[in-house]
C-alpha cells in the first residue's frame, strides 16, 4: 500500500526536495546561530572558543535607559500598522473587486503594488524631496499656498509618527491588498447572485457574504503580522527619516538601536540576543493570538 501511494506522489515528493532543501539551509541551520547570544563572542576565537556570558547580553536591551522608548516605539508603530494596513487593505480590495473593467482593474493593482517594489532607499529620498526645509514641495509650495510657515520636519520629532505610518502604508497596503483581492475573487458568484434575487444592495453583499468569507485570510494575515510585531522595518525607521538624531525620540526602535550600538561597540552577541529575544516574543505572541482565535472559531485558527 505504501509503495503504491509512494509511486502515485512520486513525482510530487522530488518537487518538494528544492523547496525542504531551502527551508532546513535558510531557515533551520541559521538558528546555530542561537549559541552566540550567550557567548562573549570573540572573532579570533570563533563560536566555541569564545567564553559564555550567560544573559549578559541581554542585560543590555533591558537595563539600557532607553528600553523602554524602544520597546513603545516597536510596540506601537507595529501595533498601528496592522490596524491599518487591515482596514485599508480589505477597503480597498473590495472597492477593486467592483471595478468590472478588466484593463483598468489590473492598471490599479499595478499603480498600488509599484511602491511596495520600491527601494526604502528611494523612498527615503523621496520623503526628502517632499520635506527637505530647503527645496522640499511641502515647504516651497504647499504651506506657503495655506499661509503656513516652513517646518524644519528633519528636526522635529513630533510629526514622524504621522509622516512614517503614511508612508508605510503607501508602500505596504497595496501588497496586501492584491492578496485579499485574490480572496475576494475566489469567493463563489452564486452566493452574490443568490443575495441579488434576496434584493441584498451592495452594502449589504459586501457585510454579510465578502467580509465574513475574508476573515479566516485575514485571520491568518493578521497572525503572521502579530509574529513580527517586535520587528521593524528597518530601512523605513532607519533610511527615511535618513538616521537623524533629533528625531530618534520617535524614530528609534528595537532594529534601528541594535544596529546602532553593534556599529559603536561591534557586538556580535548583544545582537544575536536582540534577535532571539524578537524571534521568541513574536513565537509566543503567535501562539497566544492563535489560542485566542481558536476559542472564538476553531476553523480560523492556523493550528
Amino acid at each position: 500500500m505504501r509503495i503504491k501511494r509512494a509511486r502515485k506522489y512520486g513525482v510530487l515528493f522530488l518537487m518538494m526536495i528544492p523547496g525542504i532543501a531551502y527551508l532546513i539551509i535558510n531557515n533551520y541551520l541559521p538558528l546555530f546561530g542561537i549559541i552566540i547570544a550567550f557567548k562573549d563572542y570573540n572573532y579570533s576565537q570563533g563560536i566555541f572558543g569564545s567564553d559564555w556570558s550567560g544573559l549578559k547580553n541581554f542585560e543590555y536591551l533591558f537595563k539600557t535607559t532607553d528600553a523602554f522608548i524602544i520597546t513603545r516605539n516597536t510596540i506601537l508603530y507595529n501595533g498601528a500598522f496592522i490596524v491599518l494596513n487591515l482596514v485599508i487593505g480589505v477597503g480597498v480590495a473590495i472597492l477593486l473587486n467592483e471595478v468590472k473593467a478588466r484593463f483598468f482593474s489590473r492598471f490599479y493593482q499595478t499603480v498600488l503594488l509599484l511602491p511596495y517594489l520600491i527601494s526604502m532607499v528611494i523612498v527615503g529620498y523621496l520623503v526628502f524631496a517632499l520635506l527637505s526645509l530647503e527645496t522640499g514641495f511641502i515647504n516651497k509650495t504647499v504651506l506657503p499656498l495655506l499661509g503656513l510657515s516652513e517646518i524644519s520636519w528633519y528636526s522635529e520629532a513630533k510629526y514622524w509618527p504621522y509622516i512614517l505610518t503614511i508612508v508605510h502604508i503607501w508602500k505596504s497596503a497595496g501588497y496586501l491588498c492584491v492578496i485579499y483581492l485574490a480572496a475576494i475573487i475566489g469567493i463563489d458568484k452564486e452566493y452574490y447572485e443568490a443575495a441579488e434575487i434576496d434584493g441584498a444592495g451592495k452594502l449589504q453583499q459586501i457585510r454579510s457574504i465578502t467580509i465574513p468569507l475574508l476573515i479566516p485570510v485575514i485571520t491568518v494575515m493578521t497572525l503572521l503580522q502579530i509574529g513580527r510585531i517586535f520587528y521593524s522595518d528597518f530601512g523605513l525607521f532607519y533610511q527615511v527619516p535618513l538616521n537623524a538624531g533629533a528625531l530618534q525620540s520617535t524614530t528609534n526602535v528595537i532594529d534601528t538601536y541594535v544596529y546602532r550600538s553593534l556599529l559603536m561597540l561591534g557586538d556580535m552577541g548583544m545582537s544575536s540576543a536582540a534577535g532571539l529575544y524578537q524571534s521568541l516574543v513574536g513565537c509566543v505572541l503567535v501562539f497566544l493570538s492563535n489560542y485566542i482565535v481558536r476559542k472564538i472559531n476553531k476553523d480560523n485558527a492556523i493550528f
